[in-house]
């Protein structure tokens, strides 16, 4: 009679055990003092600097990447989605003026194969250095079955901290307000089911580098931002893209009006719509046509804020303002 073990069934206990040693360094690398280390904790642990707030509000998102994976996965590039995931999450917490502190990850995957997976890992890595969180936990789980042999998925969440009066969330924005945009990186994490219906597989592989550009992280700036402005609302532009995720930012009675022309969409954008016939609203809800952060200012900071940007060479564009409108939400 035929004896079943774990690993015959699909999963390897050892193996895991092994990927996790080995991506040991790249998520030390990430991990700040506040990190605790004690063996056998069956969490991650994070103190708290209780000196630096007066009443901190700890403010929490969770995201995936998307079908952006597929394409990932097709092209044998696994070393970027990884920053993607953590993007996606710490510039949802960013809006609300939160400092990034720690992160968590979650791949899901039909075989671990500790190359393609220490890959993602170190793109996690790389993420959460860039936004300044710690690394402090995460879970590989292997699910023959669920998943086919090469395929995986990933989850992320992101924890950071805000003073409670400095939360930012669009309740003092008024009409003549300014909307400051900064640059994305592409596509970002946004609209790939659409992308993979236009474009064939040769087409895709064609662009592949411009495709699966990493989510822009825009910590940085934003804090350079903060330290030396008042902001009344921030949004990260992505699924819903200026129709649901730029107005949510809006009390009642408001609309943004914003000029197209101001801005120029990198080529990729136009591309997709000429070879799909994508209507112009369908494009400016699916993607973010080259501006993945909004930032709302009052005008009477928009020429210090341009020159403080300029001085830091920080690419953005003044694209559109604040009007009253009780119907609508969004001019384009």
């Amino acid at each position: 009679m035929k004896k079943f073990t774990y690993k015959t069934s699909g999963v390897d206990i050892a193996k895991a055990n092994i990927f996790v040693k080995a991506i040991g360094a790249d998520v030390k690398k990430t991990q700040s003092a506040a990190v605790l280390h004690r063996e056998g904790a069956f969490g991650g642990l994070f103190a708290l600097d209780n000196k630096k707030y007066k009443n901190p509000v700890l403010v929490s998102s969770t995201d995936g990447v998307g079908t952006k994976l597929l394409l990932a996965q097709s092209m044998g590039v696994h070393d970027t989605v990884g920053i993607d995931l953590v993007a996606m999450n710490v510039n949802d917490i960013l809006c609300v003026g939160a400092q990034p502190l720690f992160f968590l990850d979650y791949i899901a995957c039909g075989r671990l194969d500790p190359k393609v997976l220490k890959d993602v890992v170190k793109g996690i890595a790389n993420g959460c250095r860039q936004s300044g969180c710690s690394l402090i936990g995460g879970e590989t789980a292997e699910m023959p079955g669920m998943y086919k042999p090469n395929e995986y998925d990933l989850a992320g969440f992101a924890v950071g901290i805000v003073e409670k009066s400095g939360i930012i969330d669009g309740r003092k924005i008024k009409a003549g307000d300014r909307v400051i945009g900064l640059p994305s990186s592409g596509l970002h994490s946004n609209g790939f089911s659409l992308v993979r219906k236009v474009l064939s597989r040769a087409e895709l592989k064609k662009h592949a580098k411009e495709l699966l550009a990493p989510t822009k992280i825009y910590v940085d700036e934003v804090q350079a931002i903060l330290s030396k402005f008042s902001v009344k609302g921030m949004a990260h532009v992505t699924g819903g893209a200026f129709y649901d995720k730029l107005t949510k930012v809006l009390p009642k009675g408001l609309c943004f009006a914003i000029d197209k022309a101001s801005w120029v969409p990198p080529k990729i954008f136009p591309l997709l719509q000429k070879k799909g016939r994508i209507a112009d609203s369908e494009m400016y809800r699916t993607f973010n046509m080259g501006i993945g952060y909004a930032v709302v200012v009052s005008q009477k900071d928009i020429n210090g804020i341009s020159t403080f940007l300029k001085k830091k060479n920080i690419k953005f564009y003044e694209i559109g303002k604040v009007v009253k409108d009780n119907k609508r939400k969004i001019i384009l």
